[in-house]
This record gives C-alpha cells, structure tokens and sequence, in this order.
C-alpha cells in the first residue's frame, strides 16, 4: 500500500461516510476499536461507526508516520475530533490494517485512549 492509499484510507475515515469507508473492506473484513468488541461484515461495521460518528462533531487524521510489514500496514497519527459542543480535542492514535492481495482491507484495528474526547471541557 502506497504512501497516497494510506492517506486516502484516512481521507475516506475523514469524510464522516461509513459507506465509503467500507468500500474499501473486504465483505468479512474485521475492525476492533480500542477495547471494543470487533465488528465483523460491512453491516456491523457501518452500525458502529455510524454510533460513533453520531457522539461527535467530525474528525481530522494527519499521518505521522507509517510502515509496511508485508500486506500489514501500521500509521501512527493524530487525531483531532470536533465535540459536539464546537470543541477541539486532539489524539495519539496507531492504526493497524492487513490488505489483501486484491488490495480490500481485511482486518482493521485503531488503539486509541478516547477518553479526553469525552472528559468535560
């Protein structure tokens, strides 16, 4: 995966379209949030990011770093979410994914410490 598919992963994560961002999973594709249970299929998927999008304003990834291990891709990132009360937070955040060789993602998985987003202002 290039440099330029890596940051489409995240404009399309950006874009606040769970449709689009599944388009880029393979049908059984796999995301764990955190500690959350892992959402199997494009439906589970959709649902929970819709869930999640819904507790906030939007969302900005800026890449700091990234490597590619074989099909596995790690970027390390900053987050920054707008609150739906207007407010900034932004986030260290390591995201995880393996591609498989027709280039759909097939597990997907964000280690993030969210609490500061929720914490009061």
């Amino acid at each position: 995966m290039s440099d330029d598919e890596v940051r489409r992963v995240f404009q399309t994560v950006d874009s606040f379209e769970p449709d689009e961002f599944v388009k880029l999973l393979a049908e059984d594709a796999t995301l764990v949030f955190g500690n959350a249970e892992p959402m199997v299929g494009h439906e589970a998927i959709t649902i929970g990011l819709r869930a999640f999008f819904a507790t906030i304003g939007g969302l900005e990834h800026r890449v700091v770093r990234e490597w590619r291990v074989g099909a596995d891709t790690i970027a390390e990132t900053e987050v920054t979410y707008r609150r739906l009360d207007g407010g900034e937070v932004s986030l260290a955040a390591v995201s995880i994914w393996q591609t498989r060789d027709d280039g759909l993602i097939s597990d997907y998985r964000i280690f993030i410490d969210l609490a500061p987003l929720y914490a009061a202002p």
